[in-house]
């Protein structure tokens, strides 16, 4: 079976610098698998790979939609499938770097397509949202008890997609799910990089004021004013003061939506990187505890390890036995 390599790990563990030198070893490129990474203009805060290191190696899946606009997961596989396959065509194998769980677990694990977004039904839920909050969340747990359990209360896009298909198939999204979810025909190998949780910290806390100093406020700044001016020419009655707190997803990023707050005037710098750098941390506790559930992944502790290449090594010693 055709092998697909995947490098994982939590932000900040050092994947960028492995992976460059895994392409650059087995004359291959790199297929992002990073939620932030898709949306153009948006590149200090979602530690996108630099130019230079872009020219070193072809990547795949960054910069293809813009902040104001949406993006799936069902979208991701349909975006990955065909670059996977042409990679594969030329003998190549690929390489699929990022910390996304849920992009990672739908293609070794299977997502369903479920129906199409209906905007109209959304704004509708959204309105008794608002009108009581919590009612939504007790709404899915009535109609779908087991996608309520693996959805938090505070989760209001996921609780809104699974009323969605609730309401639009006539089946609970966990049937769905069951009948419907098929992983992507590839024999992956999946290696993982990790680190001491306290090294780990120290370095996305040197990360978060290394992307201040290299300029993410202007960098957020020019991004909410490109999405106001996107909505204006959409939505005439959307002032460009409400932005900050506007529910697209790319405004939800780590770095983003505290930045957003800071320029709101909701806080100040200080404690906006406070911020950024408490979510940072708290993002990889959680993706820590993702992966240890996913199956089969070749784990390396590079604790201790500062060069990419040492690291790479470590991890080529061993992948040479798999592929």
């Amino acid at each position: 079976m055709n092998k697909v390599l995947i490098l994982l790990g939590p932000t900040g563990v050092g994947k960028t610098g492995v992976s460059l030198l895994l392409a650059k070893s087995l004359d291959t490129e790199i297929i992002s698998a990073d939620s932030m990474q898709i949306y153009r203009h948006m590149d200090i805060g979602t530690a996108k790979p630099l130019p230079e290191e872009r020219a070193m190696v072809k990547h795949h899946i960054i910069d293809i939609v813009d902040p104001w606009e949406s993006y799936s997961t069902g979208r991701y596989i349909g975006d990955v499938v065909p670059v996977i396959n042409k990679l594969l065509e030329k003998g190549k194998i690929p390489i699929v770097v990022g910390g996304t769980g849920l992009y990672i677990k739908a293609m070794t694990r299977g997502i369903f397509s479920g129906p199409s977004a209906d905007w109209s039904l959304r704004d509708e839920l959204l309105s008794m949202e608002k009108e009581e909050k919590g009612i939504l969340y007790n709404y899915i747990k009535e109609i779908d008890p087991e996608a309520a359990h693996k959805i938090t209360p505070n989760d209001t896009r996921r609780i809104i997609r699974a009323l969605e298909v609730c309401l639009k198939s006539k089946e609970t999204v966990s049937e769905m799910q069951r009948k419907l979810t098929r992983p992507l025909s590839y024999s992956f190998i999946k290696i993982g990089l990790s680190r001491d949780r306290k090294e780990l910290y120290k370095i996305i806390e040197k990360r978060v004021d290394k992307m201040i100093i290299d300029g993410l406020v202007n960098e957020v700044k020019k991004v909410i004013e490109m999405i106001g001016d996107a909505e204006k020419k959409s939505f005439s009655d959307s002032p460009i003061h409400r932005l900050p707190v506007s529910p697209l997803p790319s405004m939800q990023a780590i770095g983003y939506k505290e930045t957003a707050m800071y320029l709101n005037g909701k806080t100040t710098l200080d404690e906006s990187i406070r911020l950024i750098k408490r979510g940072s941390k708290r993002y990889a506790k959680r993706q820590f505890t993702w992966f240890r559930k996913e199956k089969d992944i070749h784990w390396f502790d590079i604790t201790g390890i500062d060069d990419s290449h040492e690291a790479f090594m470590r991890v080529n010693h061993v992948l040479r036995y798999l592929l």
